[in-house]
């Protein structure tokens, strides 16, 4: 059984310190300069696999440098956008970043839709839907439009029923009118979803995490999101302030450029990431 009190209580320390230490943030009131070289932060994959590719083949001939700073937690790439420390992150969707920025006072705004990454409900336990058991402990993200995300996949795989007119990106547990196998549900930091799937019945993990466990949508989830007219792109961003710099802008229209969605195609063949338009 899952020691939820353990696991729990040090995800939710954590996130508490991160999220405190990035209270407080006057969000990057300055523009960084332009040089012709841009800093991005960005979470392992598939973000800083779409940069490297960038940088080792497009980068050059659009008279830019791309430096990437790999971040595991969703939080600090906020951090250090809104400090200056660099120009631009790359890893989150714009409900995640909306719910940041009202949380820590900052301006970080979304630059360029790149691609999706569906979500996935996954088991080590239970092969289809069916098996998951009477009250099955289910892993979920624990910040709120992640969380709300996952409960909207799980009432999309007929698990739970969310009241009516309840908007997905909002949900939270008070919102489900019906949980007829009587599901225990588990909020942890997404970087602890998958390490949690031989402790639940499953858990609902974020298609970077899931990737870099070796998971995809596509193949290992009990039940996955439609890549279809969904509106949980990954976004480039970086402040208000510096939004419109030009090596901002150039790696923008980079990340959106047929050659990287042919790149993402190509590279995740099996729909585990797509691109956004």
């Amino acid at each position: 059984m899952f020691n939820r009190r353990a696991l729990l209580g040090a995800s939710i320390a954590g996130a508490t310190a991160l999220t405190l230490a990035a209270c407080g943030e006057d969000g990057g009131s300055e523009a960084t300069e332009t040089n012709g070289t841009v800093v991005v932060a960005a979470t392992p994959v598939p973000h800083a696999d779409i940069l490297n590719y960038i940088a080792e083949n497009l980068a050059e001939d659009a008279g830019l440098t791309i430096e990437v700073e790999e971040f595991t937690d969703y939080v600090q790439p906020n951090v250090a956008t809104s400090d200056g420390s660099v120009d631009a992150n790359f890893f989150q969707t714009e409900p995640y970043l909306d719910e940041y920025n009202a949380a820590n006072g900052t301006d970080l705004v979304t630059v360029a839709a790149v691609h999706i990454e569906p979500l996935g409900l996954y088991s080590d336990k239970a092969a289809s839907i069916e098996e998951i058991p009477e009250g099955g402990q289910v892993a979920i993200p624990g910040d709120g439009s992640n969380g709300g995300r996952a409960l909207a996949l799980l009432a999309d795989a007929g698990l739970i029923t969310l009241a009516e007119g309840v908007d997905a990106t909002l949900a939270t547990e008070d919102d489900i009118a019906e949980n007829p196998k009587n599901l225990e549900f588990v909020p942890l930091e997404a970087a602890q979803l998958a390490l949690s799937l031989p402790d639940v019945d499953a858990a609902v993990i974020n298609g970077n995490y899931a990737l870099e466990a070796d998971l995809s949508p596509a193949e290992d989830a009990l039940h996955s999101e439609s890549p279809d007219g969904n509106p949980y792109a990954n976004y480039l961003v970086a402040t208000e302030a510096n939004k419109d710099n030009e090596d901002v802008q150039k790696l923008a229209e980079l990340l959106q450029s047929d050659e990287v969605k042919q790149f993402i195609l190509d590279t995740w063949a099996d729909g585990s990431v797509v691109p956004a338009s």
